[in-house]
């Protein structure tokens, strides 16, 4: 399970948590412009040059199958699960037929915004192709988005629908259309302190701070994720510098973020929130924290050759990163 949203201040930002109860082994991936891309029912040459793009990904017979990414130009997409109600097809003639696993560099290769993908996106049949044996169509949802709108993508099997997102955030279960209604539920919560609407003739008063949220859902269920992500989001308040707005993004996602222990998956398995990501799309700048690791790192795509032709791969650091602020090893960092 997992949550994704977009954020604005001054630069545009996105990213995602991803829940699970173990790793693929992910890594930062940054791909050039010139890295060799193929799609399994396209004819693409290899000398085909494309956007370069930063996510993570996990590596596969050296593709890099992505979970999030953003490219050169500002455009987004994360895939998010969708078990049991995703639904791909066999190839159709006609149509551009695009395999789940390849869908984020086929999308983010060849769109510089919103308004390109929504143009691939009319003849776009995604395909029931597993990329290995090992590795079946992953049942997924996606989000796409740059700084001026978002959407959702989901094939399902009365066909593929393409929702405007307004909420700029998407989680799991329920479909997409199924999330937003729902969110008319809880139109009475507010940032502000309440006041007694229950009955004139009752002395009924606050007694805490935050009472005009009571009703938000705190369970860990998709759609009580989606709710709790928009609302933060929606009213979070953040100063426009770089630093006030990856604390804040952090902060948004961190109302979603799973515990391990708190969902118990059998046979001593627990989901938790592996790493959290957030990308200032703007500058192409990757930041992220980990389950264990809490300590901000970055990775900037403009740092690398953009006109290379070979993946350039960072592995997550994974291991907590505290600051030695007095004693020996003062004004370091340092594993625990």
């Amino acid at each position: 399970m997992c949550t994704a949203i977009t954020y604005q201040t001054k630069d545009f930002y996105f990213g995602r948590t991803l829940d699970n109860d173990f790793s693929y082994g992910e890594e930062i991936v940054v791909m050039p412009r010139n890295f060799p891309l193929s799609f399994r029912h396209q004819t693409r040459r290899s000398s085909d040059s494309h956007y370069a793009m930063i996510g993570m990904a996990h590596m596969a017979d050296g593709q890099p199958l992505y979970y999030e990414s953003v490219n050169e130009k500002g455009l987004c997409m994360a895939g998010l699960n969708f078990v049991g109600n995703a639904d791909y097809k066999d190839p159709a003639d006609g149509l551009e037929n695009v395999a789940t696993f390849e869908f984020i560099p086929w999308i983010l290769g060849q769109c510089a915004s919103l308004s390109e993908a929504k143009k691939r996106l009319e003849k776009i049949n995604l395909t029931n192709d597993s990329f290995s044996r090992e590795l079946p169509a992953a049942q997924l949802h996606w989000i796409i988005a740059d700084r001026e709108a978002c959407i959702t993508v989901e094939s399902m099997k009365d066909g593929i629908t393409i929702y405007d997102n307004p909420a700029g955030v998407l989680t799991n279960n329920p479909p997409f259309a199924w999330q937003m209604f729902h969110l008319n539920n809880f139109m009475h919560l507010s940032p502000e302190e309440p006041s007694n609407r229950f009955s004139p003739d009752l002395p009924l008063r606050t007694y805490s701070r935050g009472m005009g949220a009571v009703g938000l859902p705190g369970d860990l269920s998709s759609q009580s994720r989606f709710v709790r992500a928009v609302f933060t989001k929606m009213n979070s308040v953040s100063g426009s510098s770089e630093s006030e707005s990856i604390s804040q993004f952090f902060h948004i996602l961190g109302s979603v973020n799973q515990t391990r222990g708190c969902c118990r998956l059998g046979e001593g398995r627990y989901e938790m929130t592996l790493y959290t990501s957030c990308c200032n799309a703007d500058k192409g700048i990757y930041y992220y924290t980990t389950c264990e690791n809490h300590q901000i790192t970055a990775v900037d795509m403009h740092r690398e050759d953009l006109e290379g032709c070979f993946a350039v791969r960072y592995p997550v650091i994974r291991r907590q990163q505290v600051y030695r602020q007095n004693g020996e090893g003062a004004g370091t960092f340092s594993d625990v």
